[in-house]
């Protein structure tokens, strides 16, 4: 089979497509599918970089989510069959190729009415963008919101549901992106890439700042997230960080940015906290038979572009869900 292997730690540049890759067969407690369509997300980058805590060393087989059908399955799975649609995750890779072997535990069925290419973020985005809105940002109805790199994959689906939350949604993008970020329902759209990110929060709050942050961007941006939180009730869920590391000391919580600083990692969240991530997919197949998460057609790039669209990603130049279509 076809497959997109990272060769070094030097980032997308140094993925490429072999084609003597062979198909694997489900081990313990997997599933093998024939991939539809891969989901592109940040932890590839974060993966092809080194930057990722534990993650796989090169040469490895990149990816890690899949939706498409089950082609067989291991002796101790029940439940699953061949022929089944699913979208899953394996975070040791190998999901950017023909054929995946995926945790069966780590997978759900496609919902009705989507096709597969629909699927991706299913299982990443989604979850954090609702985890990081509901149990770890205790958004209420009222409450303000700023939503960094809104016109993403999971900053789409943040701003969609934290408005039927209830909330006021300021939304950080770029400026070619602000009529995709208004489309949405956002309240307010701030230009990221202008400097004083957090005064112009504050001129949209009269002074208060956000009742919740989500934080999704780093480096410096992680400074205005902090300055635009409410005094001593705002929360600042930190899931991403695309610019880069920054620094927060124990004098800066008490002197400077008197704000509650949470930290999110959905695989991490899986592992350590099983009952809130179920409640979190009860959740988000509520929203979805609601209506307010809808199948939404991504940005397809063939298996072989896989190199060009990690590195459209990385460089935030593209809005929406990025899949890749063997």
């Amino acid at each position: 089979m076809r497959a997109l292997r990272q060769k070094t730690l030097g980032g997308p540049a140094d993925l490429g497509l072999v084609g003597d890759v062979p198909v694997p067969a489900p081990g313990p407690g997997e599933v093998l599918i024939r991939v539809a369509a891969a989901g592109v997300n940040f932890v590839d980058i974060s993966q092809s970089r080194g930057t990722f805590a534990g993650g796989p060393q090169p040469p490895y087989l990149a990816g890690i989510e899949a939706a498409g059908e089950v082609v067989a399955v291991a002796d101790d799975v029940t439940g699953l069959e061949p022929g089944a649609h699913i979208i899953g995750v394996g975070i040791g890779g190998g999901a950017f190729a023909d054929y995946a072997a995926l945790p069966a535990a780590a997978t759900i069925p496609i919902p009705a009415g989507w096709a597969d290419v629909h699927a991706p973020g299913l299982l990443v985005s989604a979850p954090t963008a609702l985890a990081a809105l509901r149990p770890l940002g205790q958004l209420e109805a009222g409450q303000t919101v700023l939503i960094h790199a809104a016109a993403g994959g999971t900053g789409q689906l943040a701003v969609r549901m934290a408005k039927h939350y209830g909330a006021t949604v300021i939304a950080a993008a770029s400026p070619a992106k602000h009529e995709t970020v208004r489309a949405l329902g956002a309240d307010h759209v701030i230009d990221s890439c202008a400097p004083g990110l957090a005064d112009a929060v504050m001129r949209q709050t009269g002074g208060a700042g956000v009742d919740l942050v989500l934080e999704s961007v780093g480096g410096e941006t992680f400074e205005e997230s902090l300055a635009a939180a409410k005094r001593v009730t705002g929360r600042v869920v930190v899931f991403g960080l695309v610019a880069g590391e920054a620094s927060l000391t124990n004098w800066d919580l008490v002197y400077r940015h008197q704000v509650q600083v949470i930290g999110l990692n959905i695989g991490v969240l899986i592992q350590r906290a099983p009952q809130i991530f179920g409640a979190v997919m009860g959740e988000l197949f509520e929203l979805i038979a609601a209506g307010v998460v809808p199948p939404v057609d991504p940005k397809i790039y063939p298996l072989a572009d896989g190199p060009r669209a990690l590195a459209d990603l990385e460089a935030r130049a593209t809005t929406g869900r990025i899949v890749l279509v063997p």
